[in-house]
């Protein structure tokens, strides 16, 4: 005779049970809304590195662009000004999702 199988609890779930149990865990963590000193601080630097980031790489591609094409135009200063906005748009963004957020 086949033994029947103990019921395990991490057995699988209906999807939609699933689904129910994700919203509520989420609900939860948005309602306790426990932002401590650490998250401020992680907010900040990612908002410096979303901008230094791309300033950094418009630099450097500008510099290598101006070393192969010589010319009147500094595409050095053409691309840290690039990277400069685009890095702005970022932080912008970041800024923008946490504030939905809340």
């Amino acid at each position: 005779m086949a033994k029947p199988k103990p019921e395990r609890s991490n057995e699988k779930k209906p999807l939609g049970e699933k689904v129910g149990q994700s919203a509520a865990r989420k609900q939860r963590a948005r309602e306790q809304n426990q932002r401590t000193a650490w998250f401020g601080l992680g907010m900040f630097g990612l908002v410096g590195w979303s901008v230094a980031i791309p300033t950094l790489l418009g630099i450097f591609l500008g510099v290598w662009l101006d070393g192969l094409y010589p010319g009147r135009a500094s595409w050095t200063l053409t691309f840290l000004i690039l990277g400069l906005a685009l890095g702005c748009l970022n932080a912008w963004y970041w800024i923008k999702q946490e504030s939905r957020r809340e």
